[in-house]
């Protein structure tokens, strides 16, 4: 596990909450905290399994189209 770091300038707090808000999202934790937060079953685990690897592979189709 990777950690994550803010730096603070000027005091500015709310700015590098913004930051480390946004750096959190990025990398997929909050996902992963509601996941773990109840059971989930097998068949409901399989199944978004195969939604996000279609996610992903749609996702890799458009940016390959793009860059033709």
């Amino acid at each position: 596990m990777k950690a994550i770091e803010v730096k603070v300038f000027d005091n500015d707090l709310e700015k590098a909450m913004r930051i480390l808000k946004k750096k959190i999202q990025n990398d997929g934790l909050f996902k992963r905290l509601k996941l773990k937060k109840s059971y989930e079953k097998p068949s409901e685990f399989r199944r978004r399994k195969e939604r996000e690897a279609l996610r992903r592979q749609r996702i890799a189709v458009a940016r390959s189209r793009r860059y033709r």
